[in-house]
């Protein structure tokens, strides 16, 4: 019973650390000059997508291990994207 509570704390705290990835490059690129109005909008509605389709997931059953998956899926691409551009 512990076991998929010490999981989900797992991929909670992994999201924590690979969104802050993110972050760091986003602002760090906006410090730079280097943002762009696209990426700025993308974070906007990113955001406010991701939030409805957790609601979702919820509200239809969901689990709360698969909204964190769902939101950690979405991280990693953005960290991909981001690391591929300059």
């Amino acid at each position: 019973m512990i076991l998929p509570w010490m999981k989900l704390a797992t991929d909670t705290t992994m999201l924590a650390l690979e969104a802050q990835s993110v972050i760091w490059t986003r602002v760090s690129r906006a410090a730079m000059g280097q943002g762009s109005p696209a990426e700025n909008l993308l974070m906007v509605t990113e955001k406010v997508t991701a939030l409805a389709e957790a609601a979702v997931t919820i509200a239809t059953g969901g689990s709360p291990h698969k909204v964190v998956r769902g939101y950690r899926r979405k991280v990693r691409a953005n960290v991909k994207r981001l690391k591929r551009r300059p």
